[in-house]
C-alpha cells in the first residue's frame, strides 16, 4: 500500500506542475494489481536510439532471410529432380541440409527475439520477420519459440513470452532384429489340476501318498557297456544306513548263470562314468532283476529257489533269508518277458514288498508285505491280476500298479489293486519304453520316481499323484 501511496502523490505532484501524467491500473501475469503512470518529457520531442541499433538488427535479418531462403530452394530442388541422396551440383544429401537449416535456426540468438518485432499498431509487418517465424516453424522450432517472437499487436517482451515446453526427445528408429518363439499347450482338466499334486513337491498337510496320474518321460542316467547289461536292475537306499547316504548308487548286471557282483558308486554322477567306487561279491548268486536296497541291505532271490534273502553291506554277509510258501520260481510265474522274474521284491512309504504268483493262485499276483530284518510275512493279498499278462509292476502307498507291454513305445501302467480296500482297477496312464525293453520297474519313495532298466540304459521316470 505504500507503493500505492507513493505513485498517487507523484502524480498529484506532476499535475500541480502542469505535465500531463497517465495512470494506469492493470492486473499482471500473476493476477496481481499493477499500477504505472508516464509522464511526457518537457524537453525531448522523440526518444534517441542506440547507436547502430536497429540497422545492425535489419542487417542481420537479411542474412538470415537470405541463408533461409537459399536453404528453402535446395530443399524444393532436391524434392524435385534428381538422384536421392543428392542435390544439383553436387551438393549435400537432404537429410545434412536438414540438419544444417535445424542448426541455422537453433543458433540464432534468444536474446534477439523481443527486439526484432515492431509494434502492430501503425508499422505493419516485417517481411524478414515473418520469414523468421515461417523457417523456425518449419525447422520444428518449438510452439512456444514462436509465440514468444510475436503477439498480436507486436512482438512480445520475454518477460511476457509463454515459457517453453519441455521439448520431446527426438525418436531414431533403429534396425531390430526379431526372435521366433514358439510356445506349446497342453490341456489338462481343471479338476486334476485342483486334485493332483507332484510328488516332489508335496504341501505342509500333504502326506505325499495318494494315487498314480501321471508318469513322465524317461531320464537316462546311465548305460551298461557290455552284454551282460542288457538287463539289469539299479537302485537307491530311500532309507540308508551309516555310513552309507541317498546318494548312494547301486547297480547288477543279470545276464549269465552266476550273477554276483554288486557294483557301489558314491552317486549317480559316478554311474553314468562307469566307474565304481567298489564291488561286493554276493556268498550267494542272485536270479533275475527283482532285487531292492531298503535299510543298508540288498534284498534279492537266490538262485533256483523260491526264497529271498537280505545281504548286509556293511558286514557284507546274508544276514536272513527266508522261503516264500508256494511262490513260483525259475520260469514258472514270470512277467511277460520272462527273464525268471518269478520272484520281485519292491519298496513304498509304507516298506517292503514281495511280488509273485502261487499254483493256488492260478498264476494271479499275489502281494506280501516282509519284515525287512527277519523276512517274516506279515500280511498277504491276492489279485485278480494275472502275472504272465502284464510287462512288470510297482507299488506306490500301498497300491499295486502294473505295465502293460516291456517292448510297445506307447505303453501304459493298465491296473492297480489297493491294499487298503482289496480292490483293483482298470487304467490307461501313458508309460513310455524308450529304449524297446524293460527289463526292471521298482519305485524309489525318497526320490518319488521310478526307476527302471530299459535295454542297456538305466532310466528314471517322474510320477504324479492325486492328493489322498
Amino acid at each position: 500500500m505504500l507503493g500505492v501511496w507513493l505513485l498517487l502523490w507523484g502524480s498529484v505532484a506532476l499535475g500541480g506542475r502542469a505535465d500531463t501524467a497517465f495512470l494506469r491500473r492493470a492486473h499482471d501475469s500473476s493476477g496481481h494489481c499493477t499500477y504505472s503512470f508516464t509522464v511526457a518529457s518537457p524537453v525531448e520531442a522523440a526518444c534517441p536510439e542506440a547507436a547502430g541499433g536497429v540497422p545492425e538488427l535489419r542487417a542481420e535479418l537479411a542474412a538470415l532471410a537470405a541463408r533461409l531462403s537459399r536453404l528453402e530452394s535446395r530443399e524444393r530442388g532436391v524434392g524435385a529432380s534428381g538422384p536421392r541422396g543428392a542435390e544439383p551440383g553436387g551438393a549435400r544429401d537432404p537429410q545434412q541440409v536438414a540438419a544444417a537449416a535445424r542448426l541455422e535456426a537453433a543458433n540464432f540468438p534468444q536474446g534477439k527475439w523481443s527486439q526484432m518485432c515492431p509494434a502492430a499498431a501503425g508499422r505493419g509487418t516485417v517481411p524478414e520477420a515473418s520469414a523468421i517465424r515461417g523457417a523456425a516453424a518449419r525447422q520444428g522450432a518449438p510452439r512456444g519459440r514462436q509465440e514468444q517472437a510475436c503477439g498480436e499487436g507486436g512482438w512480445l517482451s520475454p518477460a511476457h513470452a509463454m515459457p517453453d515446453p519441455a521439448a520431446a526427445p527426438r525418436w531414431e528408429p533403429q534396425p531390430l532384429s526379431y526372435q521366433e518363439l514358439q510356445s506349446e499347450r497342453t490341456e489338462v482338466p481343471v479338476s486334476r489340476l485342483l486334485e493332483e499334486t507332484a510328488l516332489g513337491r508335496p504341501g505342509k498337510e500333504d502326506s505325499g501318498c495318494g494315487q498314480l496320474v501321471w508318469v513322465g518321460e524317461p531320464v537316462v542316467f546311465g548305460r551298461a557297456d557290455s552284454i551282460a547289461g542288457k538287463y539289469g536292475v539299479w537302485m537307491k537306499d530311500p532309507e540308508p544306513v551309516p555310513p552309507f547316504t541317498r546318494d548312494n548308487t547301486w547297480r547288477v548286471d543279470t545276464v549269465g548263470t552266476e550273477v554276483r557282483q554288486l557294483f557301489q558308486y558314491e552317486e549317480a554322477e559316478q554311474l553314468a562314468r562307469g566307474y565304481p567306487a567298489k564291488v561286493h561279491i554276493l556268498p550267494r548268486p542272485l536270479e533275475s532283476t527283482g532285487a531292492v536296497i531298503y535299510r543298508g541291505g540288498l534284498f534279492f532271490q537266490p538262485r533256483h529257489s523260491r526264497s529271498v534273502a537280505r545281504y548286509d553291506l556293511r558286514g557284507e554277509t546274508i544276514t536272513a533269508e527266508r522261503e516264500i510258501p508256494g511262490a513260483g520260481y525259475h520260469g514258472q510265474y514270470p512277467y511277460s518277458w520272462g527273464g525268471y522274474t518269478d520272484i520281485d521284491l519292491a519298496v513304498d512309504e509304507t516298506g517292503l514288498w514281495v511280488i509273485y504268483s502261487t499254483d493256488k493262485a492260478r498264476g494271479a499276483i499275489v502281494l506280501s508285505k516282509l519284515d525287512p530284518e527277519t523276512l517274516e510275512i506279515r500280511r498277504t493279498w491276492e489279485t485278480n491280476i494275472r502275472k504272465r499278462g502284464v510287462a512288470n509292476s510297482f507299488l506306490i502307498c500301498g497300491t499295486l500298479y502294473t505295465v502293460s507291454s516291456y517292448s510297445a513305445p506307447n505303453a501304459t501302467v493298465n491296473f492297480a489293486y489297493d491294499t487298503a480296500t482289496g480292490a483293483s482297477r482298470a487304467l490307461s496312464i501313458p508309460f513310455e519304453n524308450r529304449f524297446r525293453y524293460l527289463s526292471m520297474l521298482d519305485y524309489n519313495p525318497a526320490e518319488r520316481q521310478l526307476f527302471a532298466w530299459d535295454s542297456f540304459n538305466m532310466v528314471t521316470y517322474p510320477v504324479r499323484l492325486s492328493r489322498a
